[in-house]
């Protein structure tokens, strides 16, 4: 098994420039709706799907705040390497409050998906450290800054069709100030997902295997298929005031290969996913965006695109 290191320690403070509103707003054109909102309060835990959402200049507000520090690694804990974390997608974490811009996280629940009825352990509780440690096997310390130059280690399973990374374990090292693998805002539409439900009916493409912050329903008239890889450059407008620039596609990880305990079932672990992403559209599910003016986003707001005017 090979062993190599991926830097991700800027991608969290792109310079993506100053523009001006008017040439921004040349060639915009609504491609969608939003669809549905997520946010993850601890670092690999299942989430929050949530009617509205604020996005501070440093991502959506209160997302992948709070993440474990495993103590024999010096790495967070990530089920990217889910020969040591696949354990953590077992549980669910919500806010007690909202987050408020600028503050320290507030206080999250944490509950085994296995039995949401149970009382949660609360992350103001001192003994949330012991708890979590008892609880995964490994001395745990859960943070809410992240320490300089933090990283993970990822694993990248056997899959033929990928060119690279088989085998292989990376240490990413993430963006300075943050929990995030890279990017501050991770996309991807209904149109991606039904057609890789198309091309592989006999998988489940459920979007939680994907982990994004933001789920578009595209307009009619953007076609089928991978459609909001033709917004890589530009910029989404959604809501009041909230612009996006779109950076890339995001290429996916073993962690949506795993299994998940859902409300609405359970969904299994298969490699297949990520066979079938590399097979169909070189491991892309999705595009990674960063803030280019914060605002709130809720469900329904429209989605409109502006090309990059250079």
């Amino acid at each position: 098994m090979a062993n190599s290191t991926i830097d991700n320690s800027a991608a969290g403070n792109l310079d993506i420039g100053t523009l001006e509103l008017g040439a921004l707003e040349v060639g915009m054109v609504e491609v969608g709706r939003v669809e549905a909102l997520w946010r993850y309060p601890v670092k690999s835990m299942q989430g929050e799907c949530l009617p509205r959402l604020a996005v501070d200049a440093g991502g959506v507000r209160g997302d992948r705040a709070y993440a474990l520090w495993d103590h024999a690694t010096s790495r967070v804990a990530s089920a990217k390497n889910p020969l040591l974390w696949r354990s953590l997608l077992a549980y669910e974490a919500r806010y007690s409050s909202e987050p408020q811009p600028g503050a320290a996280p507030p206080a999250v629940a944490i509950t085994p998906v296995a039995d949401r009825g149970s009382a949660p352990m609360l992350t103001s509780d001192p003994a949330i450290h012991a708890s979590l440690s008892e609880l995964l096997g490994r001395e745990l310390t859960l943070l809410d800054q992240a320490p300089d130059q933090v990283s993970l280690d990822q694993y990248w399973p056997q899959v033929p069709e990928r060119p690279f990374h088989n085998d292989e374990v990376n240490e990413l090292r993430l963006p300075e100030g943050t929990f995030f693998d890279a990017c501050q805002v991770h996309a991807i539409t209904t149109s991606t997902l039904e057609r890789y439900r198309e091309l592989e009916p006999e998988l489940d493409f459920a979007v939680e295997r994907f982990r994004p912050n933001l789920i578009i329903r595209p307009s009619a008239d953007q076609g089928d298929g991978f459609v909001e890889e033709a917004w890589i450059g530009g910029y989404l407008q959604i809501g009041e005031s909230l612009r996006l620039r779109v950076i890339d596609g995001c290429p996916r990880c073993v962690v949506t290969t795993l299994a998940q305990n859902l409300p609405q079932g359970q969904i299994p672990q298969t490699l297949e996913i990520l066979r079938a992403t590399a097979r169909h559209n070189k491991v892309v599910a999705g595009i990674r965006l960063a803030v280019e003016t914060p605002g709130p986003i809720a469900l329904g707001d429209s989605v409109f695109y502006i090309p990059s005017p250079n």
